[in-house]
């Protein structure tokens, strides 16, 4: 799939500079108007782990840990039973935050960009409670080769990957959402691979890894990074997508432009024969990267820049509460 952008972009959610701020302070009451309904009753994190406090027992359902058996209320009921736990209160939550040039795109409501901030707002306002702390690694653009780029020269300046350490507050926690939000995109590819492979080092103890990305690199170079990372962390996977990316509208002579390569081309959309192989080629990238996820063992929220990112959030922490109240794994 090619990773192509029409060249005139919506208007902008986010924004560097003076607006962030002002920006990220509507975010943040967005979020907790919309999300803190769902945080009233017992404390628990976004993904907790399994924890290493007792808490109640409930009768066991296929699929619960036989090591969580509770012997003497089996024995009692004569009723097999389990000891429900309870996730940690101290929660470290990391973030991975893919800003390569093909999220500085998006034909809907919002940039790919804007929804990546929003759902780092998100994620940040439903985990540093408590004495939680946050913390991110950042990566954007790569070298691009000189001949690739259109007019023949590479930009100057190399990918970046930057390290924002974990902190507990809230204030903590707006400083880290400023700092991505005022991340320059640079062209170019980051390294997803290596952007996950930085939650893996140096090692921390258990606790909640979130990738956002659009998950347009290929699979074999992500999936075995995520798949180490899932060995001691619970990991959601946030994927961004456009609905360009998805399928063509029938417009005419479309110019794009791939953000990474800065290579322009002229699509025939009135083809309807090249419309279906786009969209075919388009579901088969989604299911691969959704398969990848999958074997990874990471939950899967996917944000669309044509929706209600909030609203899809919102359904995807209540169905995995209601995932966790009745025992199931996701």
């Amino acid at each position: 799939m090619a990773r192509a952008a029409a060249v005139t972009p919506p208007t902008r959610l986010p924004a560097s500079g003076d607006r962030s701020g002002a920006v990220l302070a509507r975010l943040q009451l967005m979020v907790t108007r919309k999300l803190d309904g769902l945080l009233q009753g017992d404390y628990a994190g976004l993904l907790p782990g399994p924890g290493s406090e007792a808490g109640e027992s409930r009768e066991y359902r296929p699929g619960d840990d036989v090591r969580r058996m509770d012997w003497p209320v089996t024995a009692r009921t004569t009723m097999p039973h389990v000891r429900r736990t309870v996730a940690d209160r101290e929660l470290e939550t990391w973030l991975a935050v893919d800003l390569s040039a093909s999220l500085d795109f998006g034909t809907g409501r919002w940039l790919k960009r804007d929804v990546v901030v929003a759902a780092a707002a998100a994620l940040a306002h439903l985990t540093v409670r408590g004495g939680n702390r946050i913390g991110a690694v950042v990566g954007t653009g790569a070298p691009v080769p000189a001949g690739r780029w259109r007019g023949g020269v590479a930009p100057a300046g190399p990918g970046t990957l930057q390290r924002l350490p974990a902190r507990a507050g809230r204030k903590e926690a707006q400083g880290l959402l400023r700092a991505i939000a005022g991340t320059e995109i640079r062209p170019g590819r980051s390294d997803l691979g290596v952007l996950v492979d930085m939650l893996n080092r140096p090692p921390r103890r258990r606790g909640v890894a979130v990738v956002i990305s659009d998950f347009l690199a290929p699979p074999q170079q992500w999936g075995r990074p995520l798949r180490r990372l899932r060995v001691r962390h619970d990991v959601l996977a946030v994927e961004v997508v456009d609905p360009r990316e998805l399928e063509l509208p029938d417009v005419g002579v479309l110019p794009v432009v791939d953000p990474e390569t800065g290579e322009l081309h002229e699509v025939q959309t009135a083809d309807p024969g090249l419309r279906r192989r786009y969209a075919e080629a388009a579901a088969a990238q989604r299911a691969a990267i959704a398969a990848e996820l999958r074997t990874a063992g990471a939950a899967h929220l996917r944000l669309r820049t044509d929706r209600d990112w909030l609203l899809d959030m919102v359904r995807f922490v209540a169905a995995q509460r209601h995932a966790r109240t009745r025992g199931t794994t996701r």
